[in-house]
């Protein structure tokens, strides 16, 4: 019988997880990451830690599987809490549940799982894992979730072959209607338990409020640019190289306070992020204003009216040579070579055609169509038909 530790949340998600694996004839145990300490800024009734660890304590007795809460706040707060706030006063917008899946789940956790003898960790993620073979041995694919609508693969594009030989995803096959059947036929207390929301493991954060206790509130202008603004009408160069042409596509306007009109104010750039529509507190244009820019040096901020306005486009973006991540490593690219793939740039965005050049600077990704609010700091993943085979951050 192989041990298998479950990343029991106190949702219905890793509740079937785990009754499924112990269906199989695996060893079960359960554990409870504990990741947040700071009450104060999580919307105190929506999903406190507390209540959770209960119902993964209850979903555990239920299953006859033993439990216990590992406290992983002191890592949470040094791999994901410091480094949010660091991205945002650089002006870039983190995703914090691809970077838990990556540092804490997948190796904290892993590690403790690990020293427990587990032989596998296992999650509620919506994916699922492959097996080829290659040059004699085994290769790790990361495959969408049966259910469309909930496949969470890309927040699981930064893991390693190393971390999936050792991940199992019970529930990848399955919908969630399917899920919450199998939970309720169990009558386990999570059957009908809303899916949390927020930040990976602390619940529901005031993100503001969140920012605001290590960022400081700042009052800035807010810019609205007209869509028929010259600045989105500049005549393309002549490009010596393929190269050139793409970090040309994939480079940010400069936005100047003349482009624009003041129409409003706002406490601190580093707050708000591209594409944003909330939270401008700006009325009487005909259309809703789009965040289009912000600057954190200058800390301004650049809307444009409706979501279809210029400012919000772009066909190409750049990763750069650390920030590549092939969890294929077989398939990694070398420099001048090029690779037709679907990708997207931010979770549930359906797959968009585009195309890999690598060069010696980093990787650009160009899309056939191209993409709003491509944003700084977000992971962009890379798949091949259904499976995820790499991703990298966003420059």
């Amino acid at each position: 019988m192989k041990r298998v530790v479950v990343g029991l949340s106190g949702g219905v998600d890793s509740s079937v997880a785990a009754y499924l694996l112990k269906e199989q004839g695996y060893e079960v145990i359960g554990l409870f990451m504990k990741n947040w300490h700071d009450d104060s800024v999580t919307i105190s009734n929506e999903c406190p830690w507390l209540e959770d660890s209960n119902d993964a304590l209850l979903v555990a007795e239920k299953l006859g599987i033993p439990f216990q809460t590992v406290d992983l706040s002191e890592q949470y707060k040094e791999k994901i809490v410091d480094y949010m706030f660091s991205e945002y006063e650089n002006g870039r917008t983190p995703n914090p549940d691809v970077l838990c899946n990556r540092e804490i789940k997948f190796d904290v956790f892993m590690k403790i799982a690990l020293s427990l003898g587990a032989d596998y960790v296992a999650t509620g993620h919506y994916c699922r894992k492959g097996t080829i073979e290659a040059d004699g041995k085994e290769i790790y694919q990361l495959l969408e979730g049966i259910d469309g609508n909930k496949d969470q693969s890309y927040f699981l594009c930064q893991l390693s072959q190393e971390q999936l030989s050792k991940a199992l995803f019970p529930i990848g096959e399955l919908t969630k209607p399917q899920v919450r059947e199998i939970a309720a036929k169990m009558d386990l207390v999570t059957a009908e338990k809303k899916d949390s929301q927020g930040l990976c493991f602390i619940g529901k954060v005031r993100l503001p409020e969140f920012l605001q206790q290590q960022l400081q509130p700042k009052e800035g202008l807010i810019y609205e640019v007209g869509a028929d603004s010259p600045i989105y009408f500049v005549e393309k160069p002549e490009f010596n190289s393929l190269e050139e042409e793409l970090a040309y596509e994939s480079k940010n306007i400069e936005y100047k306070p003349e482009y624009g009109k003041v129409v409003g104010k706002h406490q601190g750039a580093h707050y708000f992020t591209i594409g944003q529509r909330k939270g401008l507190n700006v009325g009487g244009t005909k259309e809703p204003l789009f965040i289009v820019a912000t600057d954190v040096k200058t800390n301004a901020i650049y809307t444009g009216q409706s979501s279809n306005h210029p400012g919000l486009f772009k066909k190409a973006l750049l990763v750069k040579n650390p920030e590549i991540h092939w969890i294929r490593e077989d398939l990694a690219l070398k420099n001048g070579e090029s690779m037709d793939i679907m990708a997207r740039i931010r979770y549930r965005q359906p797959l968009q055609k585009a195309k890999l050049f690598k060069f010696e600077t980093g990787m650009y990704v160009v899309f056939e169509e191209p993409q709003s609010a491509i944003t700084e700091g977000q992971f962009v993943s890379w798949h091949i038909e259904d499976e995820l085979v790499g991703s990298g951050v966003i420059s």
